[in-house]
């Protein structure tokens, strides 16, 4: 598997041609972001870090039935993945209250939700990743129902799977957003999945684990991604 010309660079990855056009190679680099881009930096080891903690979940939910594009890990920052025709929505679950769902509603932070609050939001930069629904995604022609639907159940599904993970090492998996894609005719889960993209609280001292430490300067967020690894299995190299 050979790498090729850069597909597409983000604000944390970038995505690479191979010489197999069904397969690219996803480079977790060291750099982080938060409001849109408004902040930025360089942290030592945050690629490796979150491509092996990406490789070890997505293991997760392939074995729990749950279709991803993850194939293996490459090297320390790379790993190679389906190459999916992405749709542009994200799907967000909340099992707790958190961040801009406290700000639209005014509930209290951390508040248990039950069942879980499932939304859809356009994935798009310069206005700001807003909430879409169904009708948005059907009448611009983001996706189709059986589409939305299997994105919906696809998502609930491995918040269980999650959830429980999580909880296993004394960990609330608070929010998160997962991403979709179609490869052969197969709507599959893409992207990634690491303390980046989720909210992740201590059980018993509700500690921030997660993005929410760079996003908030409470430091040592890279140490506080290796803690959560570890305590859900991940054997960092």
């Amino acid at each position: 598997m050979n790498k090729a010309e850069l597909l597409y660079s983000g604000k944390a990855k970038s995505v690479y041609y191979t010489d197999q056009p069904d397969y690219l190679i996803l480079e977790f680099r060291d750099d982080t972001s938060a409001f849109d881009g408004k902040k930025k930096a360089a942290l030592a080891r945050k690629g490796q870090v979150n491509n092996q903690f990406n490789a070890f979940v997505m293991e997760k939910l392939t074995a729990a039935g749950i279709p991803t594009h993850f194939e293996r890990r490459l090297s320390a920052h790379e790993s190679l993945v389906k190459n999916l025709t992405m749709l542009p929505v994200e799907c967000v679950v909340r099992n707790r209250a958190a961040g801009s769902l406290v700000r639209r509603l005014g509930v209290k932070e951390g508040q248990t939700l039950t069942p879980p609050v499932f939304e859809f939001f356009l994935k798009d930069d310069p206005l700001g990743d807003p909430m879409i629904n169904d009708s948005h995604i059907l009448t611009f022609g983001w996706a189709n129902q059986g589409q939305i639907d299997q994105m919906k159940a696809l998502t609930l599904a491995a918040n269980r799977v999650l959830v429980d993970l999580f909880s296993a090492g004394n960990m609330i998996l608070v929010d998160y957003k997962l991403e979709f894609g179609m490869f052969k005719g197969e709507l599959i889960l893409g992207d990634e999945f690491s303390p980046d993209g989720c909210r992740l609280w201590d059980s018993e001292t509700l500690e921030k684990m997660d993005k929410d430490r760079f996003r908030q300067d409470l430091g040592n967020v890279i140490e506080a991604y290796e803690e959560v690894g570890r305590r859900i299995g991940v054997q960092f190299d």
